[in-house]
């Protein structure tokens, strides 16, 4: 594991190592309407509260999101996505020195974040929806997460790991050309979006496959319906077991970032795996 050279995931902030662990970033859904926990944490309150247990669970980032990207949500415009985090963001940042990542893919968004006190932008188009999103991640010199996803394109049988692969590369280029920091840049394949059951449980079969991308990898499987039809699980808060599943997976093929839900229980899934894996002698 150790090469001699230590590898980072930098932000403005902090600088995150990289394997030695397997970081947990905790969801905090500001919206009525997210499929796991949609209305929980629409209160600013509650919001915080929940924020301030999931980084004494051991969450090295909190990707918060005004706008639920759920299949079959409903859109909302800008400035309502703006209202439902700006306020979050201004309060928490008094608070934590913990990174915190917007899930976004509407620039004006990510640019009002990154200006309240952002240190990561997710987007779940890769820097390719947004024309502007690029620029505004440099000229913040904020750190991204840029995910693969492709709503309207049936894989081909044998051409998903490539067709996934070939996507971020665009997407690396994109805001490498717009001045991103290449060690601020980290992938995430996507689950759930643009993928059937099949695609889903392919990416997780075959996570070795994006380490010839040289950057770090977050994997998002938490409570989601992969794991919901696996297991015929309708309730996503039924789903925790699977979902230690997946991190315990992703742990073992290194990958450096997880999503999820419920932090205390992946963080100490993840931690046994990485004793176990990563351990060395002094």
């Amino acid at each position: 594991m150790n090469s001699g050279i230590e590898r980072v995931f930098r932000t403005k902030r902090k600088c995150l190592p990289l394997g030695r662990q397997t970081h947990m970033v905790g969801i905090l859904n500001l919206t009525p309407d997210s499929f796991s926990d949609g209305g929980q944490y629409f209160d600013l309150n509650q919001a915080i509260e929940h924020f301030h247990k999931m980084v004494s669970e051991g969450a090295s980032i909190i990707d918060i999101g005004g706008e639920s990207t759920r299949p079959g949500h409903v859109p909302i415009s800008v400035e309502e996505e703006i209202k439902r985090v700006l306020p979050f963001i201004e309060k928490i940042r008094e608070e934590t020195d913990c990174l915190i990542s917007v899930d976004t893919s509407k620039s004006e968004v990510a640019e009002a974040s990154l200006k309240a006190g952002a240190d990561i932008i997710n987007d779940i188009w890769g820097a390719q929806g947004d024309p502007v999103m690029a620029s505004i991640i440099a000229k913040y010199d904020a750190a991204c997460i840029l995910m693969h996803n492709n709503e309207h394109k049936v894989n081909e049988e044998g051409q998903l790991i490539q067709d996934v692969k070939r996507f971020l590369k665009h997407s690396l280029d994109i805001v490498q050309k717009a001045g991103v920091s290449p060690e601020s840049i980290c992938f995430d394949p996507g689950l759930g979006f643009g993928k059937s059951y099949e695609d889903n449980w392919e990416i997780m079969r075959n996570l070795d496959a994006f380490n010839v991308l040289n950057k770090p990898l977050l994997l998002g499987a938490s409570r989601k319906s992969m794991i919901a039809k696996l297991l015929n699980l309708e309730d996503p808060k039924d789903r925790l077991s699977g979902t230690l599943a997946t991190t315990a997976l992703a742990a073992i093929h290194n990958v450096d970032f997880v999503r999820v839900h419920d932090v205390l229980e992946n963080n100490q899934c993840a931690k046994v795996i990485n004793h176990c894996t990563h351990y060395e002698k002094n």
